[in-house]
């Protein structure tokens, strides 16, 4: 499973207390010194992720930061399980907006409702299927059978190398069905992919 990613802006207190217990954490925190330093090494037009910071005076200019990604926090006392509570929660309606609509070679992927679409065309997928797109789509590197089994089913000794050769298959072929288009997922000697 992918790690959400909190950016933490000027508050070096809140990230040492998070850095300690990051193990037990359903996100990733990145520690930023100022806001400065955020605006500088984030690439802005792109912000997914949650950003926590005592204020928002210079964040709130940037048209991708909104209220829905930003979690000002200056309201104290507060305890260590409500912020990790406010932060889940947060994180969660963020990839719920994201997942809404994801665009992946002309195609949209509406990770919510599970459905695969282009023009009028539209398709149902299953978990797996789903994975398998995310997965090729993350990195543009050819996957082979073994890393698509250690990936996607978590890998297992007792696995046959044919469970991942039919999955992609059958996915290959629910989209030649639907979209008549033989190259979404690519196979090379090396593996699979999408470009």
């Amino acid at each position: 499973m992918i790690k959400q990613n909190v950016f933490i802006i000027s508050f070096n207190s809140l990230y040492e207390i998070l850095d300690e217990i990051k193990e037990n954490l359903s996100f990733k925190i990145i520690k930023f010194e100022n806001e400065d330093d955020f605006i500088d090494r984030s690439d802005l037009d792109k912000i997914k992720s949650l950003i926590i910071s005592k204020s928002n005076q210079k964040l709130l200019v940037n048209k991708n930061i909104t209220v829905k990604n930003l979690l000002i926090v200056n309201d104290f006392p507060l305890s260590l399980n409500k912020l990790i509570v406010l932060i889940n929660t947060q994180l969660i309606k963020l990839k719920f907006n994201h997942q809404s609509k994801m665009n992946i070679k002309g195609y949209e992927l509406n990770l919510n409702s599970k459905f695969f679409s282009k023009n009028d065309s539209s398709l149902k997928l299953t978990e797996k299927e789903i994975e398998i797109i995310l997965y090729l789509n993350e990195s543009k590197i050819k996957h082979d059978v073994i890393d698509l089994q250690k990936n996607i089913w978590g890998y297992s000794a007792e696995m046959e190398t044919h469970t991942v050769e039919t999955h992609i298959y059958r996915l290959r072929k629910k989209i030649s069905n639907s979209f008549n288009d033989e190259n979404f997922i690519l196979s090379h000697q090396k593996g699979y992919f999408i470009e």
